[in-house]
């Protein structure tokens, strides 16, 4: 009788062990099966396969990261974030898993959480130097993506000085230079550029905006004139020209060259915005109204368009219609100056005196070292003044 207890009781013993193990086993065949359909690119599949092996095993972060691996390769970057996420809380040591969630953020435009990511990942010291370049890539783009220029300089001069020959990353190392004020990096990059290419338009557009933000217009001109002169097909290069000849009232030359960058690139909205303002300073209204009206259809944030729009009807006597541009201006950029006075200005035209020293008063605030000047201009008459848009650069 003992030995049949025994044996009776060995049976379910015996099928519990046995059905432990198949599931063992069934459970490393789905895998199986999730990879091989994942390396197949049977993608629907595939994530079907990694979501029930995931509700199978909770605790395991590989579907979830093979969840966040599919989703990423769809370009479902916000999807392929959650996934990586859920593997992280699982276990944040886990290969690849941390650098494959920081290029989801970075492609995602997160730059923030790609830093997050990156960081540590140099922080250990990277095992090999293609490692160590990619993150130092990563890392300076990431902060370039924020605009945070001064930081993203010393990762990205890491990375052009193990890959010398790479112009793009030349280029937004100088970039990063120039928008942080770091001016010897700037003319080291240009020297660097004219070694890989000693006709490069690119090369002399960047020193010519360094000469600018230097305060040396004529070297500035001077070099994109030689970027003209090395690639007219320079993407900006002739609205780089036009734009310093604008400001030093040039507006002839300064429209030939915006038209120029136009031929080059029908939709280049800066070119045609100042091609209008040219137009407008050389009292060429009506050629500037058409291109105005579809300016501010075409970007209707532009503060600048709805600015010149305003003048334009203004000196046509649209009155109405220059007072909804300008105060379209006004909205957009409360900051700007010459909205202030040139509402002012349509007021005191249409007998709203109250209007108009608001407008004066608001003109005085936001601009004290004028004042002299804003005042000279108030005492003037309105009847006759047609002069567009005086110290048209501020503010724009």
């Amino acid at each position: 009788m003992r030995r049949t207890l025994q044996y009776r009781l060995s049976i379910p013993l015996a099928l519990m062990v046995l059905s432990f193990g198949l599931s063992g086993v069934a459970q490393d065949d789905q895998r199986t099966a999730a990879y091989t359909l994942e390396q197949q690119g049977r993608i629907a599949e595939a994530e079907s396969a990694w979501q029930s092996l995931s509700r199978a095993q909770p605790a395991n972060p590989e579907p979830l990261a093979h969840l966040g691996l599919l989703a990423a390769r769809q370009e479902h970057y916000a999807e392929a974030i959650a996934s990586y996420r859920k593997a992280m809380a699982l276990n944040p040591a886990m290969p690849s898993l941390r650098l494959n969630l920081g290029l989801a953020c970075f492609k995602a435009g997160d730059y923030k959480c790609a830093l997050q990511q990156f960081t540590p990942l140099l922080k250990a010291r990277p095992s090999s130097p293609e490692e160590l370049q990619r993150l130092n890539i990563l890392m300076g783009m990431s902060h370039y993506g924020l605009t945070e220029y001064a930081a993203a300089a010393p990762y990205l001069k890491q990375a052009s000085a193990s890959d010398a020959q790479n112009l793009p990353l030349l280029l937004t190392l100088a970039h990063s230079c120039l928008l942080s004020n770091q001016y010897p990096c700037v003319l080291d990059a240009y020297h660097r550029l004219v070694a890989l290419n000693a006709e490069s338009a690119e090369a002399d557009m960047l020193v010519g905006e360094a000469l600018d933000a230097m305060k040396d217009p004529v070297g500035a001109t001077r070099e994109f004139r030689a970027a003209v002169a090395a690639n007219p097909k320079e993407p900006n290069v002739h609205f780089g020209l036009g734009y310093l000849l604008w400001t030093k009232g040039q507006y002839p030359e300064a429209a030939q060259q915006f038209q120029l960058e136009i031929d080059n690139d029908p939709h280049h909205f800066q070119a045609m915005l100042y091609l209008a303002d040219a137009q407008m300073q050389m009292n060429h209204m009506e050629e500037a109204r058409p291109l105005l009206e579809s300016l501010v259809k075409l970007n209707p944030a532009s503060s600048m368009a709805h600015l010149d729009l305003g003048i334009v009807y203004a000196d046509a006597g649209r009155k109405d219609e220059a007072r909804t541009e300008l105060q379209a201006a006004e909205k957009i950029a409360p900051t700007d100056v010459n909205v202030h006075w040139r509402l002012g200005r349509l007021y005191r035209s249409i007998g709203n005196a109250a209007a108009a020293n608001a407008e004066f008063d608001k003109a005085r605030s936001l601009n004290k070292a004028a004042d002299t000047q804003l005042l000279k201009i108030m005492s003037q008459p309105p009847v006759g003044d047609h002069k567009p848009h005086e110290g048209a650069a501020v503010g724009k």
